[in-house]
């Protein structure tokens, strides 16, 4: 039996990256590298056993903790921080409830000593919010900058929280900003990305230049399509609390959204196919069988 030989086959394909190679790139936050891309807030839950729970379910790794003493300990006399591991977990400390910039890096000092006391790697970091009224929770784009300018000089690391607004969140990179977080919609309404070209235009200014720079969703979110909605778009990361801590199953939520992140990261990395106007068949039109009448 005579070989022959077609020079003109193509080269064998290399091997595909598996979904875990392509999951396993860490998120780098400052000095912090995070296996898991998902944060999850503390307030809002039935009761902290529950928080516990669902903080498990998340796979997460670092958890937001509002530092304002009420927020600390509940009606019980039970402290909020009892029932974080902290070995675990990387507490991120925020300014939730802060209406101007001296109350922002006020809090975040207090935040910083609190977490220096009980040896959490999470003292030198702060997820900076200052708001501008207390209906919308919209943040305050001047008081913002301001005081992430000034804990900046501080020698924190912050995670400003900011409108989905491409030129304000630039500033606050351009401030000193170790990772900028555009709100999907506003906080606690659960809306879901309401501008997905804003978001798109805040990760393209924010990461020109530098690829790595990490923007993180945060707020909006209300079901665990929104967060995969989010890391398809490119974000970072997905932070939250509400659409877990008044789902009707806290836990279960919490687990979807660990699933939502994942599924929405490989889906991202993977790369899509483009939007088409019109339909593209599965199977060529080449040899297909044609019906001849008569035959």
């Amino acid at each position: 039996m005579s070989t022959i030989e077609n020079k003109n086959l193509p080269d064998a394909p290399a091997t595909p990256p598996t979904p875990e190679s392509l999951l396993d790139a860490p998120l780098v936050i400052g000095e912090r590298r995070f296996n898991s891309r998902l944060f999850v807030g503390t307030g809002k839950y039935a009761t902290y056993e529950q928080m516990q729970q669902a903080l498990s379910a998340s796979g997460c790794e670092a958890v937001t903790v509002a530092v304002r003493r009420e927020r600390l300990v509940n009606e019980r006399g039970e402290s909020l921080l009892d029932f974080i591991d902290t070995d675990r977990y990387t507490i991120l400390p925020n300014t939730a409830g802060c209406f101007s910039a001296e109350d922002a890096v006020r809090v975040s000092r207090l935040g910083r000593e609190l977490l220096s006391q009980i040896g959490n790697r999470g003292a030198s970091w702060v997820k900076l919010e200052v708001l501008g009224d207390k209906k919308t929770l919209l943040p305050d784009p001047t008081g913002t900058l301001e005081a992430c300018r000034t804990l900046v000089a501080d020698g924190f690391e912050v995670m400003a929280y900011t409108s989905d607004d491409p030129i304000a969140a630039l500033r606050l990179k351009e401030a000193g900003a170790a990772c900028v977080m555009p709100a999907g919609s506003p906080i606690g309404s659960g809306q879901g990305i309401l501008n997905a070209n804003n978001i798109v235009l805040c990760l393209e200014l924010l990461k020109e230049g530098d690829s790595d720079y990490p923007v993180i969703v945060d707020a909006g979110v209300g079901a665990a399509s929104d967060v995969a909605r989010a890391m398809e778009l490119g974000a970072d990361g997905v932070l939250l609390n509400t659409a877990v801590a008044h789902a009707t199953n806290p836990v279960a939520m919490a687990a979807a959204m660990r699933r939502a992140i994942e599924a929405g990261r490989l889906s991202y990395v993977s790369g899509r196919i483009p939007k088409r106007l019109y339909a593209t068949a599965s199977s060529p039109w080449e040899g297909t069988i044609s019906y001849i009448p008569g035959e």
